[in-house]
């Protein structure tokens, strides 16, 4: 069947069909008293954009273990590393970055507002997606062994890492809060409800929650999934 309405609409409609289904009561004496509920709060695309940078700081965490590992002739399991940066790749560059490059900047640009930005954030893009292949290209159990390639895969990460920890932080505290200023109230909405669409359309139906699943278990591979791990004995 065909999609006549968009998932925004659809998602309204049946909030509004649940409190006129469920918000009469009828009390002892015959009379009717509405009780409506708060309609269920819309995740905003920019808190979705925020989360999914979770997502990324801990790859970046895990990278600076991997890091660890490769410098100190500790054990690192290849396939550890190598899944991810598949969710850098999948994940952060094809799914996040292509929302951030195909809605959020270029309507900054029409807006003439953080252009100088949007472009140096568009570059990284680009230079991160050159730093996934060769950590996606190093990390195999040959690939490891070899001085030269384990350099080279350390040199990326680095690199990865000190790029996009600026680059993170500069969206979540300027970009997306000017973003969401400019973007009309109805458009912004329908815009959330967009990127969820195409979450579960590209993840599945466990969608965000799914991803974070699959970093947790790298994490509980490499034995930093415990959070008091990174307290310090002060």
């Amino acid at each position: 069947m065909a999609r006549v309405e968009s998932v925004w609409e659809r998602r309204r409609l049946l909030r509004l069909s649940a409190v006129t289904a469920g918000g009469v009561l009828v009390s002892a004496g015959g009379a009717h008293t509405a009780a409506v509920a708060a309609p269920a709060e819309e995740v905003p695309p920019t808190e979705d954009l925020m989360r999914e940078h979770g997502v990324l700081k801990r790859i970046l965490l895990i990278y600076q273990e991997a890091e660890r590992r490769l410098r100190a002739g500790t054990r690192l399991p290849p396939e550890a590393l190598h899944d991810s940066a598949d969710i850098i790749r999948t994940f952060i560059e094809q799914y996040h970055e292509h929302l951030e490059e195909r809605f959020v900047f270029p309507r900054l640009r029409k807006a003439g507002r953080l252009v100088g930005t949007v472009s140096v954030l568009t570059t990284q893009h680009d230079k991160g997606r050159i730093l996934t292949r060769r950590i996606l290209a190093g990390a195999t159990a040959q690939g490891l062994t070899d001085a030269r390639t384990r350099d080279r895969v350390i040199d990326a990460m680095r690199s990865f890492d000190r790029m996009y920890s600026p680059h993170e932080a500069r969206e979540d505290t300027v970009v997306f809060p000017t973003f969401r200023d400019i973007m009309p109230a109805r458009e912004f909405a329908e815009m959330g409800e967009r990127f969820e669409d195409e979450e579960h359309r590209r993840f599945g139906a466990a969608g965000f929650t799914g991803v974070v699943d699959r970093v947790a278990g790298i994490e509980k591979e490499l034995g930093i999934y415990d959070l008091s791990r990174f307290t310090p004995r002060v």
